[in-house]
């Protein structure tokens, strides 16, 4: 998108979100301890279409962040098409994950955490807030979602 173009409206932002969503790799994952030490990774991620699925050890800084303190926000990579979702994480270890949550995981990339001789847990993010924006022109209406309810 070019910086001449007019602002997306709501409806197309969501779209453009929830295509992001479907297409993408990898996600920023931010988190912090309970000293509020932050750590900020790139993760492998799966959209269900209502939450996000992370998948890391149990014992690094973002497993246990995400097991203790359940609050992480999202984003992608790109600074000028920018994707900022805040939510609660909700973990599962390799043998509670919900099978089609770790089956579109293992069929996304290939690799099925469930079969690693490491230990894995999965991490169901579900969105609670939603913000996305080309550019500082479309910084009015940039939320799209609060309290986990789309506004548009």
């Amino acid at each position: 998108m070019k910086i001449t173009e007019p602002p997306r409206g709501p409806e197309e932002r969501r779209r453009d979100v929830l295509a992001r969503l479907e297409r993408e790799s990898d996600i920023w994952v931010a988190s912090a301890d309970n000293d509020g030490l932050p750590c900020l990774v790139p993760l492998w991620f799966v959209w269900d279409e209502e939450a996000v699925w992370l998948c890391t050890r149990p014992t690094n800084p973002t497993g246990r962040n995400l097991s203790d303190g359940r609050r992480t926000r999202l984003a992608f990579a790109d600074t000028r098409d920018v994707v900022l979702i805040d939510g609660e994480a909700t973990a599962f270890t390799a043998e509670d994950v919900p099978a089609a949550a770790a089956d579109a995981f293992a069929a996304k990339y290939g690799w099925d955490p469930r079969q690693d001789r490491a230990p894995y847990s999965f991490f169901q993010v579900r969105p609670l807030a939603v913000q996305a924006w080309h550019e500082v022109r479309e910084l009015p209406g940039r939320r799209l979602m609060r309290d986990g309810v789309w506004l548009a």
